[in-house]
């Protein structure tokens, strides 16, 4: 857990705050949308669909007053060293967060074109998939929320577990295609939706990346998880 800065500038601490406040609130949005996608499809719910690309909008609407904070942070009080990796790891993680609520409302989207079909089995090809990008999307910000080093580098082997079973289910679903014409359409929409799911696991791993650097003041991103062992101090609470 990163330990608050104190500052003379009571004002300074509140932004800050405000930010991280509000960087938590879009993702527990962002999740619930995911969520609500999957289910939609899973029980043939067309309203719970709508209602995830309404919900959108909220989680646009955040993104753009936390990049105003973070403006006027930056321009107010030119925060330095830790303070100005909160900020810019703050506006760069809420950009990813917007991109997986993105990927929920595309889901949702084309969840609502497969409902206008009868149920095909292959639908449940996904459930695994889901699971490990949820999971992966809820540590990312658990890790940013208590500057836990240690849980964003385990993104980094999930993702390639992710990656895994998302070759595996396309290969699947590819094979049902040739021999399945009359269920083409709905069949191509689970391809979308286990692409959208893979890119949720891509977007994880860029918040856990922003999280290392807000944390340890290195590129992770350019180097990978190989040259940062864990150490007891990177550990949560």
């Amino acid at each position: 857990m990163i330990a608050p800065t104190a500052h003379t500038l009571t004002a300074f601490d509140d932004a800050l705050g405000e930010t991280r406040a509000e960087v938590l609130t879009m993702g527990s949005k962002a999740l619930q949308n995911l969520e609500n996608a999957l289910l939609g499809l899973i029980t043939r719910n067309a309203d719970q669909c709508n209602e995830v690309i309404a919900d959108d909008d909220d989680v646009d609407a955040l993104e753009t007053t936390i990049d105003k904070i973070g403006l006027e942070i930056l321009t107010r009080f030119t925060p330095v060293a830790g303070d100005l990796r909160q900020v810019l790891a703050a506006l760069k993680i809420s950009s990813n967060i917007e991109r997986i609520s993105d990927m929920a409302t595309s889901i949702a989207k084309r969840a609502r074109k497969i409902l206008k079909y009868p149920e095909i089995s292959e639908t449940r090809v996904i459930e695994p998939i889901f699971e490990a990008a949820l999971s992966m999307a809820r540590d990312s910000l658990r890790a940013y929320a208590e500057g836990d080093v240690a849980l964003a580098l385990a993104l980094y082997e999930r993702d390639r577990e992710l990656n895994a079973i998302h070759k595996q289910a396309i290969k699947k679903l590819t094979k049902s295609i040739e021999t399945d014409t009359v269920n083409l359409k709905p069949l191509l929409h689970l391809i979308f939706i286990i692409r959208a799911l893979e890119r949720v696991g891509d977007h994880s791993v860029n918040i856990a990346e922003d999280t290392f650097f807000m944390v340890r003041a290195e590129p992770l991103r350019h180097f990978g998880p190989k040259n940062y062992l864990p150490s007891a101090d990177d550990e949560g609470p």
